[in-house]
């Protein structure tokens, strides 16, 4: 990678921790349906991936009107307190300041609905830092990280070998590795050592300072 690589940044769990916005709005959403509340393990795997399939596994459930159903009440929630309930992790703002002076363009490529995204990042003072945000479509259309980059790819008109996917979760490197991306796994976010590397990462990152050189 050069200097001027394009790096393609995940946001919950690698930007920010917004696992109690998500997390009470999940709850909320499975009270509503009368559903049993979800444990704390089960909450934190649903940080990153599409909340469809979260929901469908909390719910033990393939039912597609069960599913929208559920999401519609957490999005009653997290619409309003939700996606406020969150924190900037620390050293993020002047990491992304530095491999922005750098050169780098910064694209937030994220499986959240991209109207939830760019109401995040411009509240905590990233979007600043980036070129653009890509995010889902609230009718799940681009939900598959794969689908997201592949659309980011193209809007973008960007070569595959001269971008890096960084993100905390298995979706974020096994959407690299489809598009022949480079993959770096950061380990302040939700997803395992073990998962990542799995899952296809080329290497792991225990700080957000690393990223001046991880990204290189």
């Amino acid at each position: 990678m050069t200097a001027t690589s394009t790096l393609l940044l995940d946001l919950d769990g690698t930007l920010t921790d917004n696992y109690a916005g998500i997390s009470r709005s999940i709850l909320h959403a499975l009270a509503q349906l009368g559903a049993g509340a979800a444990s704390a393990v089960e909450l934190k795997r649903c940080v990153g991936p599409p909340l469809r399939h979260s929901f469908a596994r909390l719910l033990n459930t393939e039912d597609p009107i069960l599913i929208e159903q559920a999401l519609a009440h957490y999005r009653e929630r997290y619409a309003t307190e939700g996606w406020r309930e969150n924190e900037v992790y620390s050293g993020i703002d002047a990491a992304l300041a530095a491999l922005d002076a750098r050169g780098h363009r910064l694209l937030l490529c994220t499986s959240k609905p991209q109207v939830y995204a760019e109401r995040i990042v411009a509240h905590f003072g990233l979007a600043r830092h980036l070129d653009a945000v890509y995010g889902a479509e609230l009718g799940g259309r681009l939900d598959d990280k794969a689908e997201l980059m592949a659309a980011l790819l193209a809007a973008e008109q960007l070569e595959p070998a001269r971008c890096v996917m960084i993100g905390d979760r298995a979706q974020d490197m096994r959407a690299a590795k489809a598009h022949r991306v480079d993959a770096l796994g950061v380990l302040w976010g939700y997803g395992s050592r073990e998962e990542l590397v799995s899952a296809g990462a080329r290497a792991l990152i225990g700080a957000p300072e690393e990223l001046l050189t991880a990204a290189l």
